[in-house]
């Protein structure tokens, strides 16, 4: 018993409490100091002088305010200033990991590669993510920037394997996001052709603006609008483009 408490005494004291929330359990919330345990597979709280561990697949929810700054590097990543951006997120990213934050920050710090055109560290950035949490690759706000990060380094197989398990997860913000990707990489493959661009318009992009209307959907209908408008520009219809650009701008 000393052995153990004292094992515990010196994980405590090795642990940097940084982020502070609640966590909840079917029996207790608590908040204070929260510090995710990779090998453990459990958060470690410090309230005061007390310190408890709560194993991931016990909690319930948890409440973690947005992290300082996280808004304005977002708006520089869809701003176009995404290497400004960069130290940011990866801070946040490893400040916060699995503390509800982290996936929101991979996902525009993946952006923010992307549009520098580095796809290996856009993956790289994600990876760190998922080997913590392997649904993370494929739901989420983390995925489509990850499988962005794939098709651009022509791992097609793997992503297929992932937009498979988008669809079959049974979360429709994932099987709206998976069609939209869906889209993009036939149009990747297109060369433009016609044929090519229409069946894009089928199978992914028009499908989501027509079946995923629900709230939740909201992010991945207005890409798919904005996809759609595109592929509408390069096949000379360029009414119907702007009609999608109106809908997803009013969103």
């Amino acid at each position: 018993m000393k052995k153990l408490i004292a094992g515990f005494a010196m994980l405590t004291a090795a642990s940097a409490f940084a982020v502070q929330g609640t966590i909840s359990t079917d029996t207790e919330t608590v908040t204070g100091d929260i510090k995710w345990q990779p090998r453990a597979k459990a958060y470690l709280i410090e309230k005061g002088k007390i310190t408890k561990e709560f194993k991931l697949a016990d909690v319930t929810s948890m409440d973690i305010p947005k992290p300082q700054g996280l808004d304005k590097a977002i708006q520089m990543v869809e701003g176009g200033q995404g290497v400004g951006a960069v130290a940011v997120l990866a801070k946040i990213v490893a400040d916060y990991r699995m503390l509800k934050w982290d996936k929101m920050a991979g996902r525009y710090l993946a952006l923010a590669h992307l549009a520098a055109g580095d796809a290996q560290k856009a993956v790289e950035a994600c990876k760190s993510i998922i080997d913590e949490d392997k649904s993370a690759a494929y739901t989420g706000d983390l995925a489509p920037a990850y499988w962005q990060a794939l098709l651009k380094l022509g791992k097609n197989d793997q992503l297929e394997g992932l937009l498979k398990k988008a669809a079959t997860s049974g979360n429709r913000s994932a099987s709206a996001a998976a069609l939209v990707m869906r889209g993009d990489m036939i149009v990747a493959a297109s060369n433009d052709a016609p044929d090519e661009l229409k069946r894009a318009l089928r199978d992914g992009y028009l499908r989501v603006v027509l079946m995923y209307q629900d709230a939740e959907c909201r992010r991945e209908r207005g890409d798919a609008m904005l996809k759609a408008a595109a592929c509408f520009d390069k096949l000379g219809q360029s009414s119907r483009a702007e009609t999608l650009r109106a809908q997803a701008k009013g969103m």
